[in-house]
């Protein structure tokens, strides 16, 4: 499972990526996009971006998707209920996920 600081140093290490790489630079300006309010907000985007790590699975995005739902507001329960919907559609490994996806929620209510 990931922490805080792998989150931090992971963050950090795509902003040097950004830096030097043009086509990573506007994949980017993409991401922010998308995530910025529109028809969905913040929360549900990225409540969405967190079942679909889930589901994949993808660790890192679970991670990262987690930290931005909490922060756009997501309440425990919704994402409990995100996690929910992520292992309906992706089975064993998306559970796996959400169980880690659960202990990173729990470590967060720690700070």
């Amino acid at each position: 499972m990931s922490t805080d600081s792998e989150l931090t140093a992971m963050k950090q290490s795509l902003q040097q990526l950004v830096g030097e790489a043009d086509t990573m630079k506007r994949y980017a300006g993409f991401v922010e996009g998308v995530e910025s309010d529109g028809a969905l907000d913040t929360k549900t985007t990225e409540l969405m971006a967190l079942a679909i790590g889930a589901a994949t699975p993808c660790d890192g995005c679970v991670q990262w998707h987690l930290d931005a739902a909490l922060e756009a507001g997501a309440t425990r329960e919704e994402i409990i209920e995100t996690l929910e919907v992520a292992t309906m559609m992706g089975g064993g490994p998306a559970m796996t996920s959400a169980i880690e996806a659960y202990q990173m929620l729990d470590d967060a209510g720690d700070d």
